[in-house]
């Protein structure tokens, strides 16, 4: 191919069209005189445009590469990567229209109204050093538990720089981070963590130990964050970019409060912070102690500040909880004393409880699934059974029977394109093996709310099950299986 690695004509193919009369503009070739072959000359300027999108490599693919060659090298001029305006421009764009506002009141169609000049300006203050983080507005969302998740509204602006920033990190942290983080990372996603969990739980497993960090974000050792960062950033300056959002502050009910601690969730920064931090607290650290195979198997999978750990022996599991208990507090974080337990789990579990006379083995719940020890319905070998959990499906319903309420007088095929939006985007994320059953639960209950919201909108209505399930037959999606046995898919 022409452009391959290694091939001789990735390097000629630029030269070539640089040293062509047709490569440059008429009116810099010709003295400012209008040239007869323009047509020519926009052909060749397009080529040379596109021979140079593929062979010259960008900005982030050279830190990209000198961050992979050099795990201890520091990175001292970044901050015109940050502040370039074609990606700050690119960072506005990729920000959702409808999102909301933050304590300036600042809208995605305002900014957008002057959009260039306001990108300049951000990019000369972002240069100069005249950039002002903005306090994040503080809302609460309501959990699954009863208890209430703050989140933080970064003013438009903030969110600009800040995704600007993470893309230019992601070229050097996303070389250091280690296999075993899932969580917020490009080319990764929930189903990726799931089947890395379901790989391991297939070996030689016996043990799991189920951890979550107590209050992690709200939690987060600002001093520490910055030494992990400084490992590999020495540009001053986007140091002081991050410390300024760090210290933002919150707005509640119109007060600002400081922040001495943690990092608002809600921002675009916050999922890299979050990382960087977990990366050199947890991830290093337990894969140090994972290559140790003279002490049994050792398996470990994060997503955010949620992991779950194997082991091959319940004594390898009781030591790494203590120390980790240990190294979590030398980091100002602790591990939630009801959300984090050791549970025999594996393919001996069922035999070796039934011989001790202690019943079915446990279950655990990560990624919005209950992860149970089966048995497949072929051969009966051991499986994990993932399903749905139970909590989360009905809380899931209580929402959609809360909205149905509110549409109740929307016409019928606006009603069925957003059940259809709602039922498919459950189907697409939990569709996966052995879990059949509670997909068809969850349609065939939104079927019967919304057909009991149907039959409220009038006292004289008529409205039969056969004629509604014309209804749910047209607009529901139907019940598949969206993601194969991981082994099957990672099957090499």
């Amino acid at each position: 191919m022409m452009n391959d690695h290694g091939k001789s004509d990735r390097r000629k193919v630029p030269a070539k069209f640089a040293n062509n009369d047709g490569a440059m503009p008429s009116a810099e070739r010709d003295g400012g005189k209008a040239s007869n072959q323009g047509e020519q000359v926009k052909q060749n300027t397009t080529r040379t445009q596109k021979a140079a999108q593929i062979v010259v490599p960008s900005a982030l693919d050279r830190v990209r590469k000198v961050a992979k060659r050099d795990k201890k090298i520091q990175f001292t001029s970044l901050m015109h990567h940050i502040s370039s305006v074609d990606r700050l421009r690119a960072a506005y764009f990729a920000m959702k229209k409808a999102a909301a506002a933050g304590v300036d009141g600042e809208t995605w169609q305002s900014y957008g109204e002057n959009l260039e000049e306001n990108l300049r300006d951000l990019s000369g203050r972002l240069q100069k050093g005249g950039y002002r983080a903005k306090p994040v507005r503080r809302v609460f969302i309501a959990k699954a538990d009863g208890k209430q998740r703050p989140l933080g509204v970064p003013v438009l602006e903030d969110k600009v720089v800040q995704r600007s920033t993470v893309e230019v990190l992601n070229a050097i942290y996303e070389t250091d981070f280690v296999d075993v983080s899932y969580g917020y990372r490009p080319g990764k996603g929930q189903h990726d963590c799931l089947d890395a969990l379901y790989m391991g739980l297939y070996g030689r497993v016996n043990w799991v130990l189920d951890a979550d960090i107590r209050g992690f974000f709200d939690n987060l050792d600002h001093d520490w964050l910055i030494k992990f960062i400084e490992h590999r950033i020495g540009d001053k300056r986007v140091i002081r970019l991050i410390q300024k959002w760090l210290k933002a502050g919150v707005m509640i009910d119109g007060r600002r409060e400081e922040t001495e601690e943690g990092v608002p969730q809600g921002g675009s920064i916050s999922p890299l912070l979050a990382n960087i931090y977990l990366h050199y607290v947890l991830d290093l650290w337990a894969q140090q102690r994972g290559k140790d195979k003279s002490r049994g198997e050792m398996i470990i999978v994060r997503w955010a500040d949620d992991f779950v750990v194997g082991f091959e022996h319940k004594s390898q599991a009781e030591k790494f909880l203590a120390e980790l208990k240990e190294r979590m507090l030398k980091f100002g974080l602790e591990l939630h004393p009801e959300k984090t337990r050791i549970l025999e789990f594996g393919r001996f579990a069922a035999t070796n409880r039934k011989k001790r006379k202690l019943g079915k083995p446990e279950t655990f719940n990560f990624l919005g699934f209950t992860h149970i020890c089966g048995l497949t319905l072929k051969n009966r070998k051991f499986t994990v059974l993932r399903q749905t959990i139970r909590k989360k499906m009905r809380n899931k319903l209580r929402d959609v029977k809360a909205e149905l309420r509110r549409r109740m007088h929307q016409p019928v095929p606006e009603q069925g394109k957003w059940l259809k939006s709602v039922v498919g985007g459950h189907l697409r994320y939990y569709g996966v093996p052995m879990n059949h059953k509670a997909l068809c639960g969850f349609r065939h209950q939104v079927s019967r709310l919304w057909y009991r919201t149907l039959k409220r909108r009038s006292q004289k209505s008529r409205l039969t099950w056969s004629r509604m399930s014309r209804h749910v037959k047209r607009w529901l999606p139907v019940v598949q299986i969206y993601h194969p046995y991981p082994l099957n898919r990672l099957r090499v």
